[in-house]
């Protein structure tokens, strides 16, 4: 279907005697396309594909996009009953070995109290193991909406406030304007690259990363190595094993940096560097007039710094391993005293009534570990992809277009400034008359919102 549309958009751009058009990703990425003039091509590195693909239907972060008619008991993708199925069927066993033993040989009976003291135990460790995890996915998604609202701030300073040099030289301008382009593309490569050392992937040669960092010397370009970079991908039984919930089949997430030889560095703090010296060159170069536009530039690169870091401290400073021990033992203890408890009152209601309380209380401990760490690529956690695509799509609008001048809008005949009035016509005004409308605007508002739906306020509006 690609090789299509591909087709057909080069046998269009010829027809109109355009430059050809290749949609290499079959989507709007304008800022990634390449070059349609012809040129000597770099020799690249050979790219680096994640261990995860991004199509595997067992593990990726649910798409926030799509709708589900399902009620929420039904729903499975994005469910913790997955991995609850093994702990299930070991607690099931385990009920149903303590039910026959107590019926036929011998009545394996503990107090009540015991329920009731571990209870208030397990309510406690489970609620601070909740909480504690929620607080930290809350924490990662504010500092990924604060590298948006930056990303975006810092991206229309550079294409609004930076000048293109036409009017001095034709040359140079094409320099100036092809130059915040790329600045627009760093600031991409650093969403990209972040989300990357976030899933512990250090390297550059990521297929939505390469070619917009493929022009830049850092260290994780130069560390790439095929043959120690590469990782297997995983086989069906693994990401079956995952999606179940076994930890023995869970890889170490930081494989790939301990199998790297060379100084790794770090990417996005490398992509900011860059990003400073674009910004050092514009105002060198009298391009960027004004120091309060410097100031707010230079402050986007702060806040851009400070994502880092706070993603950082969520991702590397999680629940201390001592809890996490303590209340995953504390929880275990309760669920296999449940049935020794529950016989003496429910006999063989004892093995699904154990099932169902271990599902609510081993159900909720495994929703906090998953949050935990809510940058990889569990169904719960942050649709980084599409977040990154999202900032994409946002940097393509602002380049669409050539940065506007107050002349274009503010004299345009649509623009109606007040009582349908266009500024044409009121610029043949007096300051007085324009005033004097100003204030019979106030009335007419506050007169419409008292008499909606009475007419008063279209009277109003035609006697003035």
């Amino acid at each position: 279907m690609s090789n299509t549309n591909t087709t057909t958009s080069l046998q269009e751009s010829d027809a109109l005697g355009k430059p050809p058009y290749v949609n290499i990703n079959s989507q709007a990425t304008s800022l990634r396309q390449p070059s349609p003039m012809p040129g000597p091509k770099r020799p690249g590195h050979p790219r680096h594909k994640s261990s995860i693909r991004t199509g595997d239907s067992f593990t990726k972060p649910r798409d926030i996009e799509k709708h589900s008619k399902l009620p929420y008991f039904l729903r499975m993708h994005g469910s913790i009953t997955p991995r609850m199925l093994v702990p299930l069927g070991f607690i099931g066993l385990w009920a149903t070995l303590i039910t026959c033993i107590s019926e036929f040989v011998y009545e394996l009976v503990v107090s009540e109290i015991l329920l009731t003291v571990l209870g208030f135990v397990v309510g406690l460790g489970i609620s601070f193991r909740t909480s504690s995890a929620y607080e930290r996915y809350v924490d990662g998604r504010k500092f990924w909406a604060q590298l948006s609202q930056t990303s975006r701030d810092l991206a229309r300073h550079i294409w609004i406030h930076v000048d293109e040099r036409h009017d001095a030289d034709a040359q140079l301008g094409k320099a100036d304007l092809l130059g915040k382009v790329t600045a627009l593309n760093l600031i991409l490569a650093f969403a990209v690259s972040l989300k990357h050392r976030l899933r512990f992937e250090p390297y550059a040669q990521y297929d939505d990363l390469e070619q917009l960092v493929a022009h830049l010397s850092t260290f994780a370009g130069d560390a790439f190595d095929p043959e120690t970079s590469e990782l297997k991908p995983k086989n069906n039984w693994k990401r079956g094993g995952e999606y179940l919930g076994l930890t023995f089949a869970e890889s170490n997430p930081r494989k790939a940096i301990k199998r790297s030889k060379k100084n790794l560095g770090h990417l996005p703090l490398e992509i900011l560097t860059y990003l400073s010296a674009y910004v050092s060159a514009t105002v060198k170069g009298g391009q960027l007039p004004g120091g309060v536009q410097e100031a707010m530039v230079m402050a986007n690169l702060a806040s851009l710094n400070e994502v880092v870091a706070g993603t950082e401290r969520v991702l590397n400073t999680p629940l201390p391993i001592a809890y996490s021990i303590a209340i995953s033992q504390i929880t275990w203890v309760y669920v296999i005293m449940l049935p020794f408890q529950l016989w003496h009152a429910l006999h063989w209601i004892t093995i699904p009534g154990t099932i169902v309380g271990a599902y609510i209380i081993l159900g909720i401990a495994a929703i906090g570990r998953e949050i935990e760490n809510p940058f990889g690529r569990d169904e719960n956690d942050l649709p980084l992809d599409k977040f990154c695509e999202a900032l994409e799509d946002e940097l393509n609008v602002i380049a669409a277009k050539k940065p506007p001048k107050l002349e274009d809008f503010l004299t345009s005949e649509f623009n109606e400034v007040m009582f349908e009035s266009c500024y044409t016509d009121l610029a043949g005004k007096s300051t007085e008359d324009i005033r004097a409308g100003l204030r019979a605007r106030t009335n007419f508002r506050a007169g419409s919102r008292r008499d909606v739906g009475t007419g008063v306020g279209k009277n109003e509006k035609e006697e003035v």
